[in-house]
């Protein structure tokens, strides 16, 4: 968003409750609220080191951004912290690498306490009530929307990781509890019919 200038966006102000990760356990984002209701904020992962670094769970925030039609999501492009500081996003970063982390099997069930999304508003996981981040892909996401809603109640499976902002899955089958998980991911059928290893004699 880097193109955008700040001041000529609206500024929404509020109290920043959470953040939320990405799989890799980066922070793309965090949880605003005003006046009760919650809003998602994104923010693209180099934002990470300057947000984390003025900001914590608790502090009066302002942001400037745009929302995407059909999801309850602010994508910043510049975020104001209390004491007048301004983080802008300047652009991604094409030299920027993820961070080499281990996942681990976790598992989780709860309510859903806010639908996550990516920059462009599409469907991108879930906020539980636990505080557990749950990360589906965009086309994945898209036929678990319902799950997915706030309210909802929410069970899922896949590579985790414990980060010091909380706990992320990279969810690879989910339902409405432990005994009705279905795989995110549809099985790849083979082009010929016949399986993989049909040629493989």
């Amino acid at each position: 968003m880097h193109w955008i200038d700040p001041e000529s966006l609206p500024e929404v102000a509020g109290t920043l409750e959470r953040f939320v990760m990405n799989p890799h356990g980066e922070v793309d984002g965090f949880v605003m609220k005003d006046k009760q209701a919650a809003t998602l904020v994104h923010t693209p992962p180099h934002m990470e080191g300057e947000l984390t670094r003025h900001l914590s769970p608790g502090d009066k925030v302002r942001v400037r951004g745009v929302r995407p039609r059909g999801a309850n999501l602010l994508t910043a492009v510049a975020v104001i912290t209390a004491g007048g500081r301004e983080i802008v996003d300047e652009g991604p970063d094409h030299d920027r690498k993820h961070p080499k982390v281990k996942h681990e099997p976790m598992s989780v069930q709860d309510s859903v306490e806010l639908s996550l999304f990516g920059p462009k508003g599409e469907l991108r996981g879930a906020l539980l009530s636990d505080g557990t981040v749950l990360r589906v892909g965009p086309k994945e996401a898209e036929h678990f929307a319902a799950l997915l809603a706030p309210g909802a109640r929410l069970a899922g499976r896949g590579d985790g990781l414990q980060t010091r902002h909380g706990r992320v899955i990279h969810a690879q089958a989910i339902g409405p509890d432990s005994q009705r998980l279905k795989p995110v991911k549809k099985p790849r059928k083979p082009k010929d019919g016949h399986g993989e290893d049909a040629h493989a004699a």
